[in-house]
């Protein structure tokens, strides 16, 4: 992925992820299946927020901005979807509206 990526680059489905991150700014994505690369919201992933005493538990401010530059952590995330392709990420750890930490269920491989 180039490092210059735009939200409005995004499908649909991936601007759906990152608006939800900036929603939940502080917690966890539960549940949220993976196919062909692309989040799924149907069903709804469960959404746990954190609320950070002291600190303001908002949505992240870019929230409201149609297009801006992707993070890092985002294009990793979506660099994994890529590869992965067809998961089921079981939590999904956002910090300030970033991915931070992805858990995701893998069949046993028995050898």
């Amino acid at each position: 992925m180039s490092p210059t990526q735009t939200k409005r680059s995004l499908s649909p489905a991936r601007q759906q992820l990152v608006v939800l991150m900036q929603e939940v700014n502080f917690g966890r994505i539960e549940g949220l299946p993976v196919r062909e690369g692309e989040p799924v919201f149907e069903p709804p992933p469960r959404v746990l927020r954190d609320f950070l005493l002291g600190k303001t538990n908002a949505p992240h401010a870019a929230r409201s901005r149609d297009d801006f530059t992707l993070k890092e952590q985002v294009l990793e995330l979506f660099d994994l979807f890529d590869r992965e392709r067809s998961v089921t990420v079981e939590s999904l750890v956002v910090q300030n509206g970033l991915p931070v930490r992805m858990t995701v269920a893998d069949g046993a491989r028995v050898t």
